[in-house]
């Protein structure tokens, strides 16, 4: 049975061995996620283990999807320290393993950020992913609105450059 939780700073350092399994997982299937691969496990540990003074300071919120003790899944909000913007938060870091997927895993690590946002006064998320990429077709079907493509944007696991499309949600009660 597949359980998701919220991890504090602490746990996020404790499970880096395991987050850092997933993401060399998920850039190593080609998931654009902002690493180049090769993505070496000493680096992909060295990222999670970053991470944790974000989540302590509440910048990041991370949660994550396990199946007893290993990682299948994990989704972050990016929380900004701006006056004018702490209505809104970036998603960040949408990740099933390749184990995991064609099971709705990923479907539910995004209703579970949008409802801990909602629940944390947040109203409105935005984020962008790989143009064409099965995460596209998620976001636009769990509501999620498209505002365009930017050409070129990021590189692939590859290194080719490709397309990104940006959404944003509401959620939560914004008035």
């Amino acid at each position: 049975m597949t359980t998701i939780s919220a991890l504090n700073g602490t746990e996020v350092l404790a499970r880096a061995e395991g987050l850092a399994e997933l993401l060399t997982d998920s850039v190593h299937g080609g998931a654009s996620i902002g690493f180049l691969a090769p993505l070496e496990r000493s680096e992909a540990v060295a990222w999670w283990r970053a991470r944790a003074a974000a989540v302590e300071a509440g910048a990041l919120t991370v949660w994550v999807a396990h199946e007893g003790d290993r990682v299948t899944g994990t989704v972050g909000l990016a929380l900004p320290d701006k006056a004018n913007s702490r209505h809104r938060a970036e998603l960040v870091k949408l990740m099933v393993h390749r184990e995991a997927r064609g099971r709705g895993l990923g479907r539910r690590l995004l209703a579970t950020a949008e409802r801990g946002a909602a629940a944390a006064g947040i109203t409105l998320l935005h984020l962008d992913t790989e143009t064409g990429s099965p995460a596209e077709v998620l976001y636009g079907s769990a509501g999620w609105t498209r505002v365009g493509a930017i050409p070129d944007y990021a590189a692939t696991p590859a290194g080719v450059l490709h397309p990104t499309t940006v959404f944003y949600k509401h959620v939560g009660d914004s008035r």
